[in-house]
């Protein structure tokens, strides 16, 4: 296995390629589309979270065909008891119950019939021979490479599907209002008080690989500026973010750029790490950098609050990746927990929803990047956060 500091420079690397990296300090990584493109439509009800909507608004599907003898299936998270739309990605197409999919009553799973217009692929269809990629992604299994998606490679191969379904059957965790937790924050959106927040993370927080940053339709903004997005529809307040995320970095490249985001004088502080840190850092060492961090932004502006972010689980199937870990980030994460600082726990939520799907279904590359809908469920957890129940329905 390949140390930290390889995993960073590989990470780094395929971002000056154009695939990962987004520059620092700048609000711009999928807060619009690029100059010249049609902008995101913006449906407030893409932003409700699901947990609390008994429509599950564009759900990201990948239609795979597992043998020669079985049509093309895929899995939902909820057992509909109504689908309302199966589109692209890009929502330009509109399929046909019978003729491009089938739905059976009772179930979360739906096939594609011969005929449909509907993509598919084969599972070798996702896998490259050994070293025919520019970065090797090499598959636990030892057969190849995990196919890797630069841009919109996966956004086009996914299928979006709205339904209805029973409200009450979510086994996952959800976030709660923390307005006694971060109550500073949430006193100033209150009263309408213009509120500075500062981002530092990894490519995940560069906006990678939401389709405004890949420029393709519908240009939906990355997660961060969905999130400002919502405080500012929910309260009428004035929101700005400074990004100060850069692809392929850990909670070590953190400390040497922590005094930058303290320069800001931010009220509210987003730390999300733990995706590069997951090639061998010991969980203490990742609590440890994140705490200090914490010290470093507090020392020069004593009342900044903190959402501190557990991040996505990356595909199991990738070597560089300890998925032992994730859990045990996420726990110090939440052990530093107290008034001013919680925990966006993204770790445990997308745990169950690869129990019921698959990783295909929710990457953006592949390996270690979610697609639009996962997008938005990073913002629907940090805004759950911020925004009580009563204003996000």
């Amino acid at each position: 296995m390949r140390s930290n500091s390889a995993l960073i420079s590989f990470l780094k690397a395929a971002g000056a390629a154009g695939c990962i990296t987004v520059a620092a300090s700048l609000d711009v990584c999928g807060a619009s589309a690029a100059e010249g493109s049609p902008a995101w439509a913006n449906p407030t009800k893409t932003l409700l979270p699901f947990w609390l909507s008994r429509t599950m608004e564009g759900e990201s599907v990948l239609f795979i065909r597992p043998d020669d003898s079985s049509p093309p299936r895929a899995s939902l998270l909820f057992e509909p008891t109504r689908i309302l739309s199966v589109r692209d990605s890009a929502g330009e197409k509109t399929y046909e119950e019978g003729r491009d999919y089938i739905w059976k009553r009772g179930a979360r799973e739906i096939l594609l019939p011969p005929g449909s217009r509907i993509t598919f692929k084969l599972p070798r269809d996702l896998r490259r021979p050994a070293g025919t990629q520019r970065y090797a992604l090499t598959h636990r299994d030892g057969q190849g490479e995990i196919l890797f998606g630069a841009g919109h490679e996966y956004h086009d191969m996914q299928i979006l599907v709205t339904y209805l379904h029973r409200r009450d059957s979510w086994p996952g965790p959800v976030p709660s209002y923390a307005d006694d937790r971060l109550p500073r924050t949430v006193r100033m959106l209150q009263r309408r008080q213009p509120l500075r927040i500062a981002l530092l993370g990894d490519s995940i927080s560069t906006g990678c690989n939401a389709s405004g940053w890949a420029n393709v339709a519908p240009f939906q903004p990355a997660y961060q500026d969905l999130f400002t997005l919502n405080l500012r529809r929910a309260y009428g307040v004035s929101v700005a973010l400074t990004n100060f995320a850069v692809g392929g970095t850990d909670t070590a490249w953190g400390l040497t750029t922590i005094n930058q985001v303290a320069d800001t004088r931010p009220d509210l502080v987003l730390l999300a790490f733990g995706m590069n840190d997951a090639s061998g850092r010991p969980a203490g060492e990742y609590q440890a950098n994140i705490r200090r961090m914490i010290d470093a932004v507090r020392k020069a502006q004593p009342d900044t609050e903190f959402i501190l972010i557990a991040t996505m689980l990356g595909n199991r199937d990738w070597t560089l990746l300890r998925h032992e870990l994730f859990g045990p980030y996420r726990d110090a994460l939440g052990a530093l927990c107290q008034p001013g600082i919680v925990l966006a726990d993204m770790t445990s939520l997308w745990d169950v929803l690869l129990q019921r799907k698959k990783d295909w279904d929710l990457t953006g590359n592949g390996v270690n990047h979610p697609n639009d809908f996962g997008h938005r469920i990073y913002a629907q957890v940090l805004s759950a956060l911020l925004i009580p129940p009563s204003r996000l329905k």
